[in-house]
């Protein structure tokens, strides 16, 4: 006998003591599948045989088998369940979680029962025990489909029970094999004509001989449809001909929408008011044959709730779904997918009002819906509803998966007016509902012990008293959270090198990328000012449409740590304009088609941020230790009179008094007054984002370069970046690059970062460094302090460990990425929040600071 389940259930064992469900559980499911009452009375009690501990049991059972069916596991329940309230509350609970529960029933003799029994020296118990479970199954048996078990299977013999074979068949509406690429279509409503030019733009070619349609196309998408199919427009009988042969030709899906299934009611002759279009979907089918008639009726009705596709990733419901309804089929489940949620109220148009269920969807999957139309694709916590009303003379719409682009038409003419208005009439700029949503973050989605999935790297730990500091940064200092779509990463050095006289060199940089298997690296001038991520639109308006702020700006420029840059807005705006105006004349807004860019850069002079550390740090300890050691010397030259023997103290004050000279003129030539906009010099050095593009799959050449067009726009503050292109195999190339940079630090200039030439590049191990940076030796006094090259503090620094840094690198790197590609697909903020949030929190782990 095959039992055929599906593979998300609730399944009940049912039956006496020594039926044999404990043995049958063990063969036919996965031993963490079982939740067994005996096993739970051990647990709470050390002994499955004490009666005392089953109200305790059956809790706990009942617990785990709550979890287990939340989170979308088969469960299978193995207890007498013989008695009607027994399996009451676990029917109860496949109910609430929207699933169906199966029996598989052991009617054995009670006399094979009682036998297995008396072999079980731990089941000596009275044969009346036995007998009383007999009974109360076969009282039980005719009532079980009425008590909402689905499918009984019913075992009369060992022998049955042997002969069982369990095979377990996916819902209707799993489809997560299926990966696309789709393009899924909102509510036609008898738009035929639209959609043909619809489809046409997605690239299929629609085809008609004597009223049967073929579609092709020249890649391998397919077509959903998220329902509502007839009624209003002039041509409902084309659409259900064009997308039915295409759904049984297995070229598209299709969920049902509230109107197909009013329209199915009334084919079959029930009494439905005939209103919203119905009446006009019946007239045009009455020219239609009968066959025809009871064709429709069967195509629509055998349409399913909603379909959840690419491993979970991506479902389609005509009205949406919470994500608990996901996977799930139930009466519930279908009626949400077909009306969604109300509240029982109507409107001033006598519609009902509308639960916004997506207000509140936290979900990992993109929803994709329609039912409510809206003036245009509506974006909110990772839904999207494409229903743009064009039969009431607004647009159909179509989502591109995984893409998340949009296309679509313009309704040919208004063929019904709408009850309730959609089409906005102000003109001002609009703030989306997705950014009104984002006004309040919550709490919940950035504290806490969290595991954050990136592209790049699975699974990056954020600890959660490192998230507590990075929540402290944020809510007290940092700019505006709707400008926060990105934090750049900490970088490693080299590993110790092995000159003498220093700490880094190009040529540890060069051996650590030739071991990863990078044949080209990109060398750029390392410049000492301040990080600065820049998010520029093309006018205010964009500040508003695309970052949901309220007060509309150019943009801003913020810290690598999330603070604002500039604390006098006049300069700022001044600043933002120069540079919205540099963009514009070299053609970046055309060329890249955005109106918006996110920039990586360094803002200098290095003072014009750092002023508070110069005065407080730096220069107290270059102004101590000239003073003290000049009057040091000078206590030594007149000892040296009287005392000899002196020499080696006087040459060694000597050396300290150079080096905290060669200190001071370190960080001194990294600073300047600023007193105007001229003042400041910007040397950005990627661009990373603009409208709809993460520009990490281009070469860093292509970066500096297109720089390097935008610097020559505004070159009195704007500052190309000097680089070169090393090939690591190439002795000369490499030896070329070292002399730079050896050039550029005996000049005091900080040094260089080397790069691999493509921006995310595999190594060994998976993603490599994206960058090493290597500091010239006069500029590293400013980080270990002035006596750091003196030979006993030089060979105690050279034990540095550049692993951890490396690893702290390559995660905040990941998630830098991943925040701007949620925000690049019009993620939730919350979501793009998480990863920036991550790297904040990430610098409070305990990395030595001065690498």
């Amino acid at each position: 006998m095959k039992i055929s389940i599906p593979e998300l259930s609730l399944v009940l064992l049912v039956g006496p003591s020594g039926s044999g469900k404990s043995s049958f559980g063990r063969k036919h499911f996965l031993s963490t599948e079982v939740v067994s009452s005996d096993f739970c009375r051990a647990l709470v009690s050390d002994n499955e045989n004490d009666q005392s501990a089953t109200g305790e049991a059956f809790d706990l059972l009942h617990e785990i088998v709550r979890k287990r069916l939340a989170r979308g596991r088969l469960t299978v329940v193995d207890a007498t369940n013989v008695q009607p309230e027994a399996r009451k509350s676990l029917i109860a609970l496949a109910k609430e979680f929207h699933l169906f529960a199966e029996a598989i029933v052991f009617d054995l003799s009670e006399r094979v029962c009682q036998d297995r029994n008396a072999l079980r020296p731990d089941r000596q118990f009275g044969p009346h025990v036995i007998r009383n479970q007999s009974q109360q199954l076969r009282r039980s048996l005719r009532g079980l489909e009425r008590e909402g078990i689905r499918h009984v299977f019913k075992l009369s013999s060992p022998e049955e029970v042997d002969a069982v074979t369990i095979e377990r068949h996916p819902l209707w509406n799993n489809k997560k094999t299926e990966h696309g690429p789709f393009d899924i279509i909102g509510d036609v409503h008898g738009c035929f004509d639209e959609l043909v030019e619809l489809m046409a733009q997605l690239g299929y070619t629609v085809n008609q001989i004597d009223g049967v349609y073929s579609v092709s196309s020249s890649g391998d998408r397919k077509l959903v449809f998220v329902g509502d199919l007839v009624d209003r427009g002039p041509r409902t009988v084309q659409v259900l001909r064009l997308v039915s042969s295409m759904v049984l030709s297995g070229q598209a899906f299709c969920v049902p929408g509230n109107h197909d299934i009013k329209l199915v009611r009334a084919l079959r002759g029930k009494d439905v008011k005939r209103t919203h279009g119905l009446a006009e979907t019946m007239e045009q089918l009455g020219n239609e044959s009968n066959d025809f008639r009871v064709e429709v009726a069967k195509f629509l009705d055998g349409l399913v709730s909603h379909y959840v596709f690419d491993d979970g990733k991506l479902v389609v419901a005509h009205a949406g779904l919470k994500e608990s309804m996901h996977g799930r089929g139930s009466g519930a489940v279908r009626e949400f997918a077909l009306f969604g949620e109300t509240t029982g109220e109507t409107d001033e148009f006598g519609l009902p009002v509308r639960y916004n269920w997506a207000a509140d969807y936290r979900g990992k999957a993109l929803v994709v819906y329609g039912h409510t139309p809206v003036p245009e694709p509506l974006f909110l916590n990772n839904t999207v509803n494409i229903d743009t009303g064009c039969v009431f003379g607004g647009h159909l719409t179509a989502l591109r998966y995984p893409e998340r682009d949009i296309v679509l038409v313009k309704a040919h003419q208004t063929y019904y007016e709408p009850a309730r208005p959609f089409l906005p009439e102000a003109t001002e700029t609009q703030r989306l509902l997705q950014h009104a949503q984002d006004d309040v973050l919550d709490l919940a989605d950035v504290v806490g012990k969290r595991l954050i999935d990136t592209r790049l790297k699975p699974k990056i730990t954020i600890r959660e008293e490192n998230a507590i500091a990075a929540l402290e940064v944020m809510s007290r200092f940092a700019s505006d959270p709707k400008w926060l779509i990105y934090l750049p990463p900490t970088m490693s050095p080299t590993e110790t090198s092995k000159h003498e006289n220093l700490l880094e060199h190009p040529d540890e940089a060069f051996a650590f990328y030739r071991k990863e298997g990078i044949a080209t690296v990109v060398c750029e001038q390392k410049h000492m000012g301040s990080r600065a991520v820049v998010v520029l639109c093309k006018d205010e308006a964009v500040s508003q449409k695309r970052f949901g702020v309220v007060q509309a700006s150019l943009g801003t420029v913020y810290t690598r740590t999330g603070r604002r840059f500039f604390t006098d807005e006049a300069l700022e705006h001044q600043f933002l304009a120069r540079l919205q105006s540099a963009v514009e004349r070299s053609g970046l807004w055309d060329e890249l088609a955005t109106d918006w860019l996110c920039l990586d850069c360094e803002l200098m002079p290095w003072s014009a941020k750092a002023q508070e550390l110069l005065q407080k740090q730096y220069a107290p300890v270059g102004n101590a230790g000239v003073h003290a050691l000049r009057a040091e010397s000078e206590l030594i030259t007149k000892a040296l009179l009287r005392v000899p023997g002196m020499e080696s103290l006087s040459t060694q004050t000597t050396k300290r008094l150079n080096a905290v000279a060669h200190y001071t003129q370190a960080y001194r030539q990294y600073c300047w007054p600023v007193g105007s906009l001229g003042d400041l010099k910007l040397a950005p050095f990627h661009i990373l984002a603009s409208e709809g593009a993460v520009h990490t799959d281009k070469p860093h050449t292509w970066h500096m370069e297109t720089i390097a067009r935008l610097c020559a726009a505004d070159s009195e503050i704007l500052f190309a970046t000097p680089f070169k292109v090393v090939d690591l195999q190439d002795e000369a190339n490499t030896s070329d690059a070292v002399a730079w940079w050896t050039d550029m630090t005996a000049q005091g200039r900080e040094g260089m970062v080397v790069k691999p030439l493509n921006f995310i590049a595999e190594g060994k191990r998976g993603i490599t460094q994206p960058a090493i940076k290597c500091r010239g030796a006069e500029y590293l006094r400013i980080i270990y302090g002035p006596e750091y090259l003196l030979p006993e503090n030089l060979e105690r620094l050279r034990s540095r460990n550049v692993g951890a840094k490396r690893s702290l690198a390559s995660r905040e790197f990941a998630l830098g990425i991943e925040a701007l590609e949620r925000f690049v697909r019009k993620e939730p903020l919350r979501l793009t929040h998480e990863c920036v949030f991550g790297v904040l929190a990430l610098e409070s782990e305990p990395i030595d600071p001065r690498l």
